[in-house]
């Protein structure tokens, strides 16, 4: 038996998949082994529908105490970089997964996957043929319709062997010839309507390098790649499901190890795209800064953005196994996280849009350490200390000069709480002459009110953030949201739903003095402000925070009432 998946733990939910190995285990069908692959073609980023795959190939191997293999599908190196094999393995490994010593290659089977074609020339069930790529649709047929049989088709088994040699060889332009599996061209399946299996194409691969001009076909190279490494359950999404009947074809008639391919539904996610085409377009075009941009939904956008592994793999036990498509709703994503970050986040206090208060009352020099909890969910995670000073920042939203009714901040001569602090009252207001902008406030401070101390009865009904000016760090914040406008955005003009208010940038934002270490990737929870995350680019000189996701369901809301 192979070394543990990893070491998370066990978390066995039934759902369809689990109950075909387990009636498979009870008759002993694969002498009780258990063994799934993750198969990532290597042309992008991996993306949450990736994630969900990853939890449940890599899960069920945990569970069953099995393996599974990575595998890279690197079948078309016109589209493959390295630089995506070793995102992909950063994702897996991110996510708390452990491939072992299982790091297999499509191409490390490009020999073999050469001989098998023989094989299945000399059988009398592959044929070159010469049709151009229009030619051959024109020839499959319709779903109505049964296609019309290639004129190539009947070659001899000989000249049939001489010419894939040739096309082995690079005697042949690209595209100029490919070698067909001879099944049924009236089959109702248009997939059996003899597929292609290699095709030439001159393109240096990014580990065979010039070593062969012609390339497997996805369909030709996934079951034969499966039997080899002798994979039991060959899990992969719904619309390999017509594929079915060829992945079976193929290894029955190889008379090879067969595995079982089973189908599950791929995860569609509301407000979001998921295929790596578009994603790639998005990248190219410059609507988004990279493929790690926190907007994206690629492991490493979400990462960046402040998502935990911990979270991912919770809502992927969430949404579960199914298999009809469905759309699942982002904001269940979104709660996941929230409800991991609220375990495990600092909570810190930030002001965004700083507006200056004066505490007439309080000694210029004096400063008092205030005791602040770090996280209510968590305990052990103790406490820390706040600098409460004579001149502090508050938010602009929290004060109102003319508020109505219900609000509960501070206004002129009402009084509000400062958060693990004291009561303070606002006397009076200062402008700007010129423009009128309100420049500060002038408050006084209830020393009986101390937070926590007990030796007030007052009691208001507001309590806001705050932080001390000359004890505060400077920092700019990203507030990033949906990148689409519309639940679904599909069709020609997809891109026309994109938000353009999924960044907004705010600079000159002051933080509590505690982050003035913080890290790449901390995580925090700023008070009544949503998560945040260090991000990448931060630096101690510019600290840079990301908003992972707000403390509620904002969007909720906008759905509701239009707002």
């Amino acid at each position: 038996m192979s070394e543990p998946i990893n070491n998370l733990p066990e978390q066995k939910t039934s759902n369809f998949v689990r109950d075909i190995i387990d009636e498979d285990l009870k008759t002993n069908k694969y002498d009780g082994r258990v063994n799934t692959r993750f198969p990532p073609e290597p042309n992008g980023y991996l993306h949450i529908g990736h994630a969900k795959s990853i939890c449940l190939n890599f899960g069920i191997a945990r569970d069953y105490n099995g393996m599974c293999n990575l595998r890279f599908d690197d079948t078309n190196p016109s589209k493959e970089e390295v630089e995506y094999v070793e995102s992909i393995k950063e994702d897996v490994r991110w996510l708390g997964f452990s491939w072992g010593n299982r790091e297999y290659y499509a191409s490390d089977y490009f020999e073999q996957l050469y001989e098998y074609a023989v094989a299945l020339i000399k059988k009398g069930l592959a044929y070159v043929c010469e049709l151009t790529p229009e030619q051959i649709r024109e020839h499959r047929g319709t779903l109505t319709a049964p296609g019309k049989e290639s004129p190539f088709r009947n070659r001899s088994i000989e000249e049939n062997l001489n010419l894939f040699e040739r096309m082995r060889n690079g005697e042949f332009p690209d595209g100029s010839k490919t070698l067909r599996a001879k099944i049924d061209m009236s089959s109702p399946n248009i997939n059996m309507r003899d597929p292609i299996m290699y095709r030439i194409l001159r393109e240096s691969h990014h580990r065979t390098g010039d070593k062969w001009c012609i390339y497997p076909m996805y369909d030709w190279a996934h079951g034969q790649s499966d039997s080899l490494e002798k994979i039991t359950h060959s899990i992969c999404t719904l619309e390999f499901e017509d594929h079915r009947p060829l992945y079976d074809w193929f290894v029955e008639k190889l008379g090879i190890y067969h595995p079982q391919q089973i189908e599950f539904a791929r995860l569609n996610l509301s407000y979001t795209v998921m295929s790596k085409r578009r994603l790639l377009q998005l990248v190219e075009d410059g609507n988004v800064s990279g493929w790690d941009d926190p907007r994206m939904p690629t492991i490493s956008g979400l990462r960046r953005r402040g998502y935990t592994p911990e979270s991912i793999r919770y809502f992927a036990e969430r949404i579960g196994v199914a298999k009809r498509e469905n759309m699942i709703d982002v904001a269940l994503l979104e709660d996941s996280l929230r409800e991991d970050l609220n375990k495990r986040s600092l909570r810190v206090m930030a002001v965004l849009k700083p507006l200056k208060v004066v505490i007439d009352n309080f000694h210029d020099e004096k400063v008092e350490m205030l005791d602040a909890t770090n996280n209510p969910e968590d305990e052990s995670m103790g406490k820390r200390k706040l600098p409460f000073s004579k001149i502090l920042y508050i938010e602009q939203d929290d004060f109102m000069e003319n508020p109505p009714k219900k609000f509960f901040r501070l206004s002129p001569g009402t009084e509000v709480r400062l958060r693990y602090a004291y009561i303070i009252k606002c006397e009076s207001v200062s402008k700007d002459p010129k423009t009128g902008e309100i420049t500060e406030l002038h408050c006084t401070y209830d020393p009986e009110t101390r937070s926590g101390t007990g030796t007030s009865q007052k009691k208001v009904k507001g309590t806001i953030h705050w932080v001390s000016a000359n004890h505060s760090v400077n920092a700019e914040v990203r507030l990033y949201d949906r990148l689409f406008k519309i639940e679904n955005p599909s069709g020609d003009d997809w891109k026309a739903s994109i938000n353009p208010e999924s960044l907004t940038i705010i600079k000159n934002c002051k933080l509590e003095q505690s982050l003035i270490n913080a890290k790449k990737q901390d995580r925090y929870q700023f008070e009544r402000l949503g998560y945040f995350c260090v991000d990448y680019d931060s630096s101690p000189a510019n600290i840079i925070c990301n908003r992972t996701v707000t403390l509620k369901d904002t969007w909720a809301k906008i759905a509701k009432t239009g707002e």
